[in-house]
């Protein structure tokens, strides 16, 4: 605020705030002060991002050697990653409550070293319970690394710079997903998985010194103390979502609603969270634990219906990839990572794009545009991986992944600016809490379902083709009789070589089963993108001056 040229249009943008506030000697100095460092407010914010997110898919390779050390079995070993999530999710949409009721700086600061102290001893844990408890706590403090730190960013930065700076955050939680396998294979087979907790440390200590050094909270948001506690809403959250999140993690290894456990937990998360909405939207609620009531944007409903899409295509490609790839194509956990890899980068490259197309005070691109363009090339995509050959190599996967990266970076940061371009600056804390938690529940219900789905198919694809394998046809005979031979003659006894045939027939029958069920996987990830893709019509271009932050000037 060095002018009164400035000082003007920042007050016109803050209808918000009443004139006392906005022309007070104490919003004015915070301001003026975030104003100064706020892009070091933004390293330190994007490198605890990237820690949050990494470390949800960064020790999933790592899971084996954990279940061997702490001697776990493999679902046992799964609560490490279960904890974490269940954990995340139930905080996510709580940020902006404790944000309010604790200040915007003490609550990131808190969350950072409650994150880098979990981190450090579920490195040195030495039993499975210890491990999954600074798991779960160390999920409760990522939660605002995301949703608080991207609240933060769209505040103390000028409506015409959110298009780079939002590329620039979401880079990390986009790309970090794509490259955690890949690292946390490096630091599992190079070192102990140890290492992949603690390396956080270092990372996290970085991020408190610049969030505790150069972020001021305005009067506004500061720690409000005193009020009712919506003690009921936090109740019925914590149980709604957690059970949601149980089923989801763990409804295919249980055989869905087979299991008494999963139903009865389906049923519970189903009533809790009807409650939930209803008691949340109720006059009788004067503070909310959750405001629902920023749905009725629709640029902001249509934004989060769009996320929970991203969600399913992002972590559920991320999730059946390593499966396809190492067990249909016989690539190794690096060369899975390598093939990767290409495509994250292709994301990091569209999302910057976008991002400065985005920028200015008058964007260069329609972001509709942009979102229509990401949504076909994740298509095509999706198409591509969906009729893939057990003969396939890896310049063809690598194609079809850098192909849906560069579809990746199209949509994210489009849909994120839409999001928030037409919200008042007091409901940004409550939006980022709910955006994010569409894209973790979107990660979750795509994981699930594409899980069930591949599993079932490939039992349906076996059937299928079994059928079309007679006894006695000349095909299944020529065939059986030329692997015959050839198990005879590498030394193998009349009746071992047929056992050896038939087990072969039989591999290859597993395998063609496998490749097509994942075919209809990928097809699966495009028929749901084609079936949200109307929702871009629901977007209206950003007015100038929309969503001006509050406190960047």
């Amino acid at each position: 605020m060095s002018t009164s040229a400035e000082a003007e249009p920042a007050a016109r943008s803050t209808p918000a705030y009443p004139p006392s506030l906005t022309r007070s000697g104490a919003f004015r100095a915070a301001a003026a002060h975030v104003e100064k460092y706020r892009w070091l407010i933004l390293l330190g914010l994007i490198t605890a991002a990237i820690m949050e997110v990494l470390d949800t898919t960064i020790i999933n390779v790592a899971l084996p050697q954990m279940a061997g050390n702490l001697g776990a079995t493999q679902e046992e070993i799964g609560w490490v990653s279960t904890g974490y999530i269940l954990s995340n999710v139930i905080f996510l949409p709580m940020t902006a409550f404790f944000t309010e009721r604790f200040g915007r700086q003490r609550y990131l600061t808190a969350s950072i070293i409650l994150f880098v102290i979990a981190s450090f001893f579920c490195g040195t844990s030495h039993s499975l319970v210890e491990l999954v408890f600074w798991r779960i706590l160390q999920g409760a403090g990522g939660a605002a690394l995301l949703s608080t730190a991207q609240a933060t960013l769209r505040q103390i930065f000028p409506r015409e710079e959110q298009g780079l700076v939002q590329a620039v955050f979401l880079l990390g939680i986009i790309v970090a997903p794509t490259l955690g396998p890949t690292l946390g294979g490096w630091i599992t087979d190079n070192y102990t998985w140890n290492w992949c907790f603690f390396i956080n440390v270092p990372i996290g200590i970085v991020s408190t010194i610049l969030v505790t050094s150069f972020l001021q909270d305005p009067p506004d948001q500061q720690a409000k103390r005193g009020g009712d506690v919506d003690w009921l809403g936090i109740g019925l959250l914590t149980v709604g979502v957690g059970a949601l999140q149980y089923v989801l993690e763990e409804g295919n290894q249980k055989d869905w609603f087979e299991s008494s456990l999963i139903l009865r937990l389906t049923i519970l998360s189903a009533v809790s969270l009807i409650t939930m909405l209803w008691w949340e939207l109720s006059p009788r609620n004067k503070h909310p634990v959750v405001n629902f009531r920023v749905l009725h944007n629709q640029q902001l409903a249509a934004s989060i219906f769009l996320f929970v899409s991203l969600g399913f295509g992002l972590y559920g490609g991320v999730f059946i990839f390593p499966l396809f790839a190492q067990g249909i194509l016989h690539f190794t956990p690096t060369e899975t990572g390598l093939a990767m890899l290409p495509g994250g980068l292709a994301t990091g490259a569209t999302a910057l794009f976008c991002g400065a197309m985005l920028n200015g005070a008058k964007p260069k691109a329609d972001a509709r545009v942009l979102i229509a363009i990401g949504i076909s090339l994740f298509v095509v995509s999706m198409w591509k991986l969906g009729h893939l050959t057990t003969a396939a190599g890896e310049p063809d996967v690598r194609a079809a992944l850098i192909v849906r990266g560069l579809g990746l970076g199209f949509l994210f940061a489009p849909i994120n600016n839409v999001a928030y371009a037409s919200l008042k600056p007091s409901e940004a804390q409550q939006a980022s809490g709910l955006i994010n938690l569409s894209r973790q529940l979107g990660g979750a219900f795509g994981i699930a379902i594409l899980a069930n789905y591949v599993t079932k198919h490939t039992a349906m694809h076996r059937v299928d083709l079994v059928s079309d394998i007679v006894v006695g046809s000349t095909a299944t005979d020529t065939r059986l009789q030329a692997l015959t031979a050839g198990f005879i003659g590498r030394g193998f006894a009349p009746l071992q070589a047929k056992a050896a045939a038939l087990a072969a027939i039989n591999g290859q029958v597993m395998q063609q089963a496998s490749m097509r069920s994942f075919n209809d996987a990928w097809i699966m990830i495009l028929i749901a993108f084609a079936a949200v893709s109307p929702a871009v019509l629901l977007l209206k271009r950003p007015r100038p001056g929309a969503g001006m932050p509050v406190d960047a000037h």
